[in-house]
């Protein structure tokens, strides 16, 4: 499942942790397997992304948590390290950073794939993506 605006929504603003917190149980409870949390604005930054995920994690497992960063402020890959030090392994990322919000005038696509795979090369982590490969798509 999905929680989207999970930092901020165009219509409410800022989104308070235990909202978010709020959803994801009920999603969990539902039965969903894997939960992933959405700054589908991309206004977040490392510390709201990390005051959430923290909110988050004492409800649900973080093993059943995924990561789905927007880049409109260039915050998405730091928000990024920011869970994956908070122990999320699952990240969604789009390909040359396609996307984009519907219902957030401004909002820019998902993180990009590449980056994302250069980050976590840089840092060791082993993704099974051919990186040549994925440049030249």
């Amino acid at each position: 499942g999905y929680v989207s605006c999970v930092l901020g929504c165009p219509y409410e603003g800022t989104i308070k942790p235990a909202a978010v917190t709020e959803v994801s149980e009920a999603l969990y409870e539902m039965g969903c397997y894997e939960i992933s949390l959405g700054d589908t604005i991309g206004v977040g930054n490392p510390g709201s992304a990390v005051a959430m995920i923290r909110a988050v994690k004492e409800k649900i497992p973080v093993d059943a948590l995924a990561a789905h960063f927007h880049d409109t402020y260039g915050q998405a890959l730091v928000n990024l390290l920011a869970a994956l030090q908070e122990g999320i392994s699952i990240i969604d990322s789009a390909v040359g950073g396609l996307g984009g919000c519907p219902y957030a005038k401004g909002a820019t696509g998902n993180v990009a794939t590449e980056d994302v795979c250069y980050m976590l090369a840089g840092l060791g982590v082993e993704t099974s993506v051919d990186m040549q490969r994925l440049m030249d798509a």
